[in-house]
């Protein structure tokens, strides 16, 4: 009762009547001094002027007589905001460039933070993600054959259970309407019990399901499949799909909020591992294959640290390399949180997504010192309107609050407009498919987390460039501003607006330099070598085991695919290479190999580890590839003659010391077979474009045959109708093989996704830091020009040329802009040395990237100043001179 009892007496509920009996208790004050004076002797109305001069501003006491009474909070809140927006209404175009160029700012750091959020902070959606770690050992990154998982997972002591998986791409699932393609996860029985989710429908299968090779024949589909494909037919369970011709039981679907433990690959199934073989995968009984697992993972025991881990998969390590030396060489082991399905690849896309963030935040500081330079030149031009509200007895902290509540209303109105972007940038990210027919994604949505941001982001920008102009009222002396009107001369110093300018400019330079060095990699990338020349190159992947073909057979029947397909009106040359062709699908299989005179020939020993791939003759005239030295493969090397290969530049010089020595040289393999290196050729990039050079050999396929292939088709045909051709010729030769055909540039997107999209990021960011430098270099160049009019229209007065008139308007403007874009550039060169990480062949010392980021910066001051020089040019010293 109390409570209620204080707010219904409290003054806010009662405003009018305060200020009724406020005014009444003035007006009695006033005229009681007036009676005073007027028995004095004074007249009336003398007497009541000087008791209201004596009684000094009555807006004043008020305001004291609120702050006593208590309950002023609101209403003083009220008045301000009602005095900002008239203020701000008088200055719409101030308030608009304010408005959008913190819009832009606060949306490019809200969408950094939502990828931010998505990529790594949201943790996968299983139990107890915090101590979910993913781990892998030997040679091949993450990439293990099943034997070493099984060996791992039984003797670790600090896992509580080990699971692993495998992508399975492009299989055939025919429901029996009609057949699509999906793709999905080949994954160990316990994989659904390590992550401890259960199923939506029906049930997973377990580890008790698999009996050996092909003996779990059972799919989970996930949530989204189950609803697109089968429109959430909860009878699908118990159904039997045929996936690439093999029959399988549909046992269940995942939970709506589980999308696999890959953050960036959204599985439409998850099958046993046990049975990828029939999927065209590697065996998962043989130990030296390399692509059987693709990640393990599992819950830490209790108390025991990412340290401690390390050490046990190491221990397991050298046992298996003391144990099998010719199969398995154990030197690293990664061990990283796999909350958030990022094992693999969580180095590459934190440094990503930590530059975008300081990228993002930069643009903000520009941003919030542009409009701190702006808060700042106009609170020097409303220095006359604070310096007579100071002499009528207003408070400096009073009038600084005025500017702080006009600073967090333009961010707050920045803050919506920006988040409202950010929003429906998100979202189209949400469902963008950066290639389409793969199954990448980015897992970004926008949520309540987002908005708090933006707005946080909102109110410290607001208060950022809200100070600026702390100083200059907190020293304002109101006599002498009033006694210097509105000409007081504009100071030499160097001020905060000149500081804040240059930090802006710098800031633009860095973010244009890093853009450029981006788009500059970029194009040479998409015009450099790598080995292969894509461009009017075809594709054609066969995998001939669906047709019921063994690795003995498929030899024969992959030379007939290569005749027909050169039968085709328009083909040029066709090769083959088995598995898959470089630089698609992260693609090649290293080997080790050892110097001629080797005996012991464990992995440890190699001499290198190359990339081998098995092709045929006319591949490499097929792929572009350039014959440096020696003969090319040829079709009587075949399983029955000596072993032959053809190696790249770089093999040579580090085997043999150069290219000359290596032709007639032998090396061996790791099962003892010696080698014949007859010729050489240039190297090239095998599984990304900013690899180290690495070393590569290319085996006759028919002595290393295999039932997976790609053929290699170059013609400047109209790649569709290639496709079409092609497919049809070799359905001819064999009905039931599935064929997947695409342009070998069109493959290479997923190589030139991470190239592409820091660019694009860069190139926004870029233009966003030039609009910012414009409008920084703009305000103060018109800044200094209304301030000096009258000097400028002496000087003209006085016979000044144009150069000179100019020279004293803008020089100071386009000395700051100098220097700003000098600091720029020099941090720029060194920030944007990361970008070789991502981007192929971006270097900031390119003289065109240097030349590029001189020009781009002197055209935005060109553009910035051109307004104001027009202003001071037009200036007519008579008008000026008789308005003095």
């Amino acid at each position: 009762m109390r409570l209620f009892d204080w707010l219904r007496n409290a003054s806010i509920f009662h405003r009018s009547q305060l200020r009724a009996e406020m005014d009444e208790e003035l007006r009695s004050h006033i005229a009681h001094r007036a009676d005073d004076l007027a028995r004095r002797g004074m007249n009336c109305a003398e007497a009541e002027r000087r008791a209201r001069i004596e009684f000094g501003g009555r807006e004043k006491y008020k305001e004291e007589i609120h702050t006593a009474l208590g309950g002023n909070f609101f209403d003083t809140l009220g008045r301000d905001v009602r005095l900002a927006l008239r203020v701000l209404r008088k200055s719409p175009g101030f308030a608009f460039a304010a408005i959008v160029t913190l819009a832009l700012a606060i949306g490019a750091n809200a969408v950094v933070f939502g990828l931010m959020d998505g990529l790594i902070l949201r943790p996968l959606n299983v139990p107890q993600s915090e101590s979910l770690y993913g781990t892998h050992y030997g040679d091949n990154g993450g990439w293990q054959s099943y034997p070493n998982y099984v060996d791992l997972r039984d003797r670790n002591h600090t896992f509580e259970d080990l699971a692993a998986f495998n992508m399975v791409l492009d299989v055939g699932m025919d429901s029996g309407n009609d057949a699509t393609v999906a793709n999905g996860f080949a994954t160990t029985g316990n994989y659904f019990d390590v992550l401890r989710i259960q199923p939506y429908l029906g049930r997973f299968f377990h580890s008790a399901d698999e009996h050996g090779l092909n003996s779990a024949p059972y799919v989970v589909l996930t949530y989204a499949y189950w609803h697109t494909r089968f429109q959430d037919d909860r009878s699908v369970v118990g159904r039997t799909v045929r996936l690439d011709h093999h029959p399988y039981t549909i046992v269940g679907v995942a939970p709506p909020a589980f999308a696999g433990t890959l953050l960036f690959l959204s599985p439409d199934f998850f099958m046993p591992i046990v049975n990828e073989e029939q999927m065209g995968e590697a065996s998962v009984s043989a130990r030296g294959t390399d692509r059987a697992v693709f990640e393990m993972m599992g819950h830490l025991k209790p108390g025991v640290t990412p340290a401690q881990a390390v050490a046990d998969v190491d221990r397991v390590g050298a046992y298996l390399a003391k144990t099998y030396p010719s199969q398995f060489s154990h030197r690293t082991t990664p061990t990283a949180l796999s909350r958030e399905g990022l094992t693999s690849f969580g180095p590459a896309v934190r440094a990503f997504v930590s530059g975008l963030t300081l990228l993002a935040g930069l643009i903000l500081l520009a941003a919030c010192a542009n409009l701190g330079s702006l808060f700042a030149a106009r609170a020097a031009d409303r220095s006359r309107e604070v310096a007579l509200r100071l002499a009528l007895g207003s408070s400096r902290k009073r009038i600084l609050r005025q500017l702080l509540t006009e600073a967090v209303l333009i961010s707050l109105a920045g803050g919506a407009l920006g988040l409202l972007g950010s929003i429906a940038l998100l979202r189209k990210l949400g469902t963008w498919q950066p290639i389409p027919g793969t199954p990448l994604h980015i897992p970004v949505a926008p949520d309540v987390r987002l908005y708090l941001v933006a707005l946080l982001l909102a109110l410290v920008s607001g208060f950022l460039f809200g100070i600026v102009p702390l100083r200059q009222v907190m020293r304002a002396n109101p006599y002498e501003i009033v006694k210097a009107g509105s000409n007081a001369r504009m100071g030499r110093r160097i001020t905060v607006r000149d500081v804040l300018l240059v930090v802006q400019i710098a800031i633009c330079a860095v973010l244009v330099t890093s853009s450029m060095v981006a788009v500059r990699g970029l194009v040479r990338s998409l015009h450099s070598r790598f080995g292969f020349d894509p461009r009017n190159t075809m594709l054609a992947g066969v995998n001939l085991s669906l047709a019921g073909y063994s690795v003995d057979r498929s030899p024969a029947m992959e030379r007939r695919m290569i005749e027909a397909v050169e039968t085709i009106p328009g083909v040029e040359h066709v090769g083959l290479v088995n598995d898959y062709p470089p630089l698609v699908y992260t693609a090649g299989r290293t080997v080790s190999v050892f110097k001629e005179d080797a005996a012991d020939l464990k992995p440890a020993n190699a001499a290198a580890n190359p990339y081998r791939y098995a092709v045929s003759p006319g591949y490499f005239v097929a792929a572009g590839t350039s014959l440096l030295a020696g003969r090319d493969l040829k079709w009587n090397d075949s399983k029955d003659a000596p072993a032959v290969a053809v190696v790249t530049k770089d093999f040579a010089g580090r085997m043999y010391g150069s290219i000359t020595n290596a032709l007639g040289k032998h090396f061996k393999l790791v099962d003892g077979t010696s080698v014949e290196v007859v010729g050489v050729v240039e190297d090239g990039k095998f599984i990304s474009l900013t690899e180290d050079q690495q070393p590569a050999i290319f085996s006759p396929f028919l002595q290393a045959p295999q039932t997976n292939t790609y053929l290699v088709v170059r013609s400047p045909r109209d790649p569709v109708a290639l496709a079409a051709a092609i497919r049809a010729k070799l359905r001819e030769l064999e009905d039931g093989v599935p064929i997947d055909t695409q342009t070998w540039s069109g493959m290479l997107d997923v190589v030139f996704l991470p190239s592409r999209m820091a660019t694009m990021a860069l190139g926004v960011m870029g233009m966003m830091g030039a609009m910012l430098s414009i409008t920084g270099i703009f305000g103060m160049a018109a800044y200094s020009v209304s301030k000096r009019l009258r000097e400028l229209g002496i000087r003209m007065a006085l016979g000044a040329q144009r150069r000179e008139v100019l020279g004293a308007a803008l020089g100071r403007a386009v000395r700051l802009l100098a220097l700003g874009s000098a600091a720029g550039l020099l941090l720029g060169l060194l920030a944007t040395r990361v970008l070789a990480s991502i981007v192929y062949q971006a270097t900031p010392r390119d003289p065109l990237v240097l030349s590029g980021v001189v020009v781009a910066m002197a055209l935005l001051g060109v553009v910035a100043t051109w307004i104001p020089a027009q202003r001071a040019l037009s200036v007519n010293p008579m008008i000026l001179l008789r308005e003095e």
